[in-house]
């Protein structure tokens, strides 16, 4: 569950949560009978909902990159947030935006091959540099070296760069917002722990240390 309560139905803003949440879950309270129409938990709105302003920012900004008034191709959009899922381990947004790529009619085999796209030969030039970029501003914090950002530029305006910048951030910010929270799928324990020594094993023998008198 998650790491911060979630709000239920009888406790939500009437104004911002309610809203959001008859939207999403119908009648129903998403705490006492959670679960969304993608198959996510839908805690990430009950936990959102505990600061009304927080989840109203948030919901606008997803209202932001969906508006028909943007001018970057839906697809590379997607692509940017998608990648942002898979570099910061958010199977949340990886596996929200995969679902979001197929509503857009993007290959099967193109969203299966996304972890490996750097050697694959599916992803067109366009789509490639889209995900270098994504790359560099999740993976390398926005450390991109001059020959790639003058690729883009030969390839998209500036309006479209900002928004993929912008929105590309966004999701690399909700992919480590969900992961710390524990919400919806990244309600899991970090695999990277110790795995304990068989019965027996002395440290100090085999690393040839000596022991304290």
């Amino acid at each position: 569950m998650p790491r911060l309560r979630e709000v239920p139905l009888g406790e939500a803003d009437e104004k911002i949560a309610k809203p959001l949440y008859r939207l999403l879950f119908g009648e129903r309270d998403p705490v006492a009978e959670p679960g969304t129409a993608t198959g996510t938990p839908g805690d990430w709105w009950t936990v959102f909902a505990i600061s009304p302003a927080t989840l109203k920012h948030a919901a606008e900004g997803f209202a932001y990159y969906r508006s028909p008034e943007r001018k970057l191709d839906p697809v590379l959009r997607e692509l940017g947030q998608t990648w942002a899922g898979w570099a910061v381990g958010s199977q949340f947004v990886f596996s929200q935006h995969c679902k979001s790529l197929r509503g857009l009619a993007y290959p099967e085999e193109k969203i299966a091959a996304l972890p490996t796209w750097q050697t694959c030969d599916l992803f067109g030039a366009k789509e490639r540099l889209v995900l270098a970029y994504a790359d560099r501003l999740v993976c390398h914090q926005g450390r991109v070296p001059d020959a790639l950002f003058d690729e883009l530029k030969a390839s998209f305006g500036d309006e479209e760069i900002l928004e993929l910048t912008y929105v590309t951030a966004m999701y690399m910010m909700h992919a480590v917002i969900s992961r710390a929270l524990r919400t919806e799928f990244d309600d899991r324990d970090d695999p990277i722990t110790e795995v304990e020594a068989p019965e027996g094993f002395d440290a100090l023998d085999f690393l040839g240390g000596e022991r304290s008198s």
